[in-house]
């Protein structure tokens, strides 16, 4: 199994959500979260004033699937998530040893 955690735009969650619902992924996590890459935040102007965004806002998506399907999942969000401008995010995959599905019991991919 493995887990694929995609750090994006907040607006793009929908086009996103919608387009793993599109290829069978049955469930996912979303958490809002801040952060910033190589772009290092942003100037703003507020009431003649300027500062500096340091942190800006993003969606971390978390997703378990099978290794078969894997692949397929971070193509999609690829495809979904993407603006072509710095800020689109990152995808990060790794490995999961088991998972279990508290109410069952199951173990493995039964359990996701």
């Amino acid at each position: 199994m493995k887990r694929i955690e995609a750090v994006i735009r907040p607006h793009k969650l929908g086009d996103v959500k919608d387009a793993l619902n599109g290829i069978g992924v049955q469930g996912l996590t979303v958490y809002e979260v801040k952060g910033f890459g190589r772009q290092k935040g942003h100037t703003e102007l507020y009431r003649g004033a300027e500062y500096t965004v340091d942190f800006l806002p993003k969606v971390k998506i978390e997703v378990v699937v099978e290794d078969a399907t894997a692949e397929a999942v971070v193509d999609t969000i690829c495809k979904a998530a993407q603006s072509g401008k710095i800020g689109d995010g990152k995808i990060f995959v790794s490995s999961v040893l088991d998972a279990v599905r508290i109410r069952t019991g199951e173990h493995g991919g039964g359990a996701i």
